[in-house]
């Protein structure tokens, strides 16, 4: 069979969406094209995104290729599932785009993943996955009535098939980015502290996340914490720097302190960012981490109290005192360090200021608090109004522009509703 596997051309007018802007590497696609290619399928990769493709051209390229399945995502890479776009303005366009020119089209994400039954609905497609889609896709060849964690149209009614999928870390393929498509990732993601020479890349030495924070919508994707194999990590590696790589970021929704992963690292000399918690680091971790090659932390603190952090499920075991002191301890080892702050209730904003003030008298950047959108699928939402149903993405997006009125300055400071945004063509 015939696949494509398409990601959008993004675009983010009157969008809440607070995540970066810049394309990055599609890794989602680039396992599920190797698994795809490894069954003797055909896969057309189309990075609308990332080659700035109009829509005419977009279905220009797809249309030629005669897909039997197309496949689009509704976040724009997997670095930001947790933190999509909640309207499918750009997905459902894609959609109109190729529908006369695809046998199928299937949508894989965070939105079909927590709200299956309203994501087929809106985007008008034949099925969605449940869950982490690499695994999933090959099996599309076969008779969906098969397929786990899958959401389809059959004989006029929708049929939910599992739970949502998890992949084994261990199966998945070393991927291998062609130098040609490598060299159009100019961008370096969250990183400050020179400028690009080279492509930028982002990969995963781990899936997924041990905690249970309120505000992380992560419940029905990448959940429970799985490692990769240090093999894996290291060939992988080594091909990005073949390609061209002279950063890496990895996209692991927690980097935690592993001693053999920062060692593996530290043999390619290769500069690289992670998101991680400070408070999980002691002072040697940090001290290897620095000379591993880190240039970039972007460390969640969230709240400046104890109550706060605890308001959050934070379950971190350090005082404000000691997260400061570890962060300043890493500024002087790694160049860029960021706290992350979420906007609080139990915080008071003059403490805010003072431990901003502090951090940064010390050079670590912290961010003023940001609005938090309770994602359908967070324990956030489920706290506040129980399992999402068919109006959770609508319900959280009113929500969220009624109790804020100013945003972060990546975002639109004068948002549109999600069904004027979902509406928008």
């Amino acid at each position: 069979m015939k696949f494509s596997l398409i990601n959008p051309p993004w675009s983010f007018e009157g969008s809440i969406y607070f995540g970066c802007r810049e394309p990055h590497l599609p890794l989602e696609y680039g396992y599920a094209r190797i698994l795809l290619e490894r069954e003797g399928h055909e896969v057309q990769l189309v990075d609308a995104q990332m080659e700035s493709l109009t829509f005419p051209e977009l279905r220009d390229r797809v249309s030629a290729f005669r897909p039997d399945i197309a496949v689009v995502t509704t976040a724009p890479s997997y670095l930001f599932w947790r933190c999509a776009p909640p309207e499918l303005r750009v997905p459902k366009q894609v959609v109109q785009s190729v529908r006369d020119c695809a046998g199928a089209v299937v949508a894989v994400g965070p939105h079909g993943s927590t709200t299956p039954t309203i994501a087929l609905a809106k985007l008008a497609v034949d099925a969605v996955v449940i869950g982490e889609c690499e695994e999933i896709l090959p099996k599309l060849a076969g008779e969906w009535a098969t397929v786990p964690s899958l959401c389809y149209r059959h004989d006029g009614a929708v049929r939910i098939q599992g739970r949502p999928y998890a992949v084994n870390m261990k199966d998945l393929p070393v991927l291998r980015w062609d130098r040609r498509f490598l060299e159009r990732h100019s961008h370096h993601h969250h990183r400050f502290d020179a400028q690009p020479v080279g492509p930028g890349a982002e990969m995963e030495t781990s899936r997924g996340c041990p905690y249970h924070c309120t505000f992380c919508a992560k419940d029905n994707f990448r959940d429970s914490f799985r490692r990769r194999p240090l093999a894996t990590i290291g060939e992988e590696l080594d091909g990005l720097i073949e390609a061209g790589a002279e950063y890496v970021y990895f996209i692991d929704e927690i980097f935690l302190a592993y001693r053999d992963v920062l060692e593996t690292i530290a043999e390619r000399r290769v500069k690289f960012g992670i998101q991680t918690r400070i408070d999980l680091w002691n002072y040697e971790m940090i001290d290897l981490l620095g000379r591993a090659g880190c240039v970039s932390i972007e460390a969640g603190v969230e709240s400046i109290t104890e109550s706060g952090r605890n308001l959050l499920d934070k379950k971190c075991k350090l005082s404000t005192d000691e997260l400061a002191d570890r962060l300043i301890y890493a500024k002087d080892r790694v160049p860029f360090v960021q706290a992350n702050l979420l906007e609080s209730q139990e915080d008071n904003p003059a403490e805010v200021e003072a431990f901003r003030n502090r951090l940064q008298e010390h050079g670590v950047w912290s961010n003023q608090p940001v609005p938090l959108f309770p994602y359908p699928g967070s324990p956030d939402y489920t706290r506040r109004w129980g399992n999402p149903d068919e109006r959770a993405w609508e319900r959280a997006h009113e929500h969220y522009l009624k109790n804020f009125d100013e945003f972060s300055d990546i975002q639109e400071q004068k948002p549109l509703s999600l069904v004027e945004l979902e509406q928008t063509q």
